[in-house]
């Protein structure tokens, strides 16, 4: 069974940093891509950044290119979310998502595993 468990969320000023964790475990996530999403309060949940456990590919929204950055570390079962240069309106609860696929996926309906989310609030 995948399990995928967040962390690394918190409090920031604008302008600062944050890097997120995803542990994910029950699977060989090497035919897996990946996924970090966010929910603001009162909006829908949408795309961040995806990347392709094998190849290391990546794909990120509009709204955080240039300032976002995901890995991936293949020891650790663990994928990352590098937040620079935070904005108020970056906060959110952040949530990883994992979906068996060679492709990168950017809908949210694409990804059947989530994790439980990690709260990230950006004050200016």
């Amino acid at each position: 069974q995948v399990q995928l468990v967040e962390s690394g969320g918190g409090l920031v000023q604008a302008g600062g940093s944050l890097r997120l964790s995803c542990a994910a475990s029950g699977r060989t996530f090497r035919t897996y891509a990946m996924g970090w999403f966010r929910q603001a309060p009162g909006k829908e949940r949408e795309f961040v950044a995806t990347i392709n456990w094998s190849s290391g590919n990546t794909y990120y929204a509009d709204s955080v290119k240039g300032r976002f950055t995901i890995s991936r570390d293949n020891a650790k079962n663990t994928v990352y979310l590098q937040m620079n240069s935070l904005k108020p309106e970056d906060t959110a609860v952040y949530y990883c998502a994992a979906e068996q696929s060679p492709r990168l996926r950017v809908g949210v309906y694409e990804y059947d595993y989530w994790g439980q989310g990690t709260q990230v609030t950006v004050s200016s």
